[in-house]
């Protein structure tokens, strides 16, 4: 057996184009066979090909992070054909705005289900892996509203601060048993396709704007894989990001 394949599988769950994406990339450099889990999985077939192009190993697989069932047969998947899965990333989205007054219960379900239930099924799952074995790393992807609920983001804020308590309960109950739980608050707009059409429309083209003021998924992937590889007797929880020029 390689010394690749030894290492365990890099499990993304949520994982989009801009920061699923660029994890996926870093994680396959450092030797990790990856597997992508999205609703689409057709969506990150692209990232795969170049992947496989490059000498790595990943996989695309649909997935539904709202369904108990969906996300215990993912895992299993996983480590029955690409192997143990040595980290979990959960990075599911789910970032909407609306004033309270037309936030629906459904709309306020549906986002806490995204952006916390699925992180507790991922996370839950990952631990029942990991802990026979006796390590691994879980990572979650936060946000702002992670820490702070901001006007027409109560939806959003509940699901995220929600997922913060969550992953410190994990880092707690699972790093004495050699587990590592962290939690990265990313406070800033990431440099993705996403962001320039929303600056595109509200400003009627896409401005101009001073130089690193969007965070790039790059550095957002290297953030993960230093959390992954940090040493035991010096790990980090909670590590937030932003631009040097971001107001906090």
């Amino acid at each position: 057996m390689s010394e690749n394949a030894t290492r365990g599988v890099a499990l993304l769950v949520g994982a989009g184009d801009a920061i699923g994406a660029a994890v996926a990339r870093r994680f396959a450099a450092g030797g990790y066979p990856v597997c992508i889990a999205r609703r689409d999985a057709d969506k990150s077939r692209a990232v795969v090909a170049e992947i496989e192009a490059a000498g790595g190993a990943a996989r695309a697989v649909a997935t539904d992070v709202r369904s108990e069932g969906a996300v215990q047969a993912l895992f299993a998947e996983v480590e029955a054909e690409l192997g143990p899965i040595a980290v979990c990333l959960f990075n599911a989205g789910a970032n909407t705005r609306a004033p309270l007054t037309e936030t629906s219960a459904a709309l306020f379900t549906k986002v806490w289900q995204l952006a916390c239930y699925g992180g507790f099924l991922t996370g839950r799952e990952a631990a029942r892996y990991m802990l026979p074995r006796g390590h691994g790393t879980i990572l979650f992807t936060g946000a702002t509203a992670s820490i702070r609920g901001g006007s027409g983001y109560a939806a959003f804020a509940a699901a995220k601060f929600g997922l913060r308590a969550l992953a410190q309960s994990m880092a707690r109950e699972l790093g004495p048993h050699n587990i590592h739980v962290a939690h990265l608050v990313i406070d800033g707009a990431i440099d993705s396709e996403a962001i320039h059409r929303r600056l595109s429309v509200a400003s009627g083209s896409m401005p101009e704007l001073p130089p690193d003021s969007l965070i790039q998924t790059r550095s957002v992937a290297e953030a993960h894989w230093m959390l992954h590889r940090q040493p035991r007797d010096g790990w980090t929880h909670e590590l937030d990001l932003r631009p040097y020029i971001e107001r906090w």
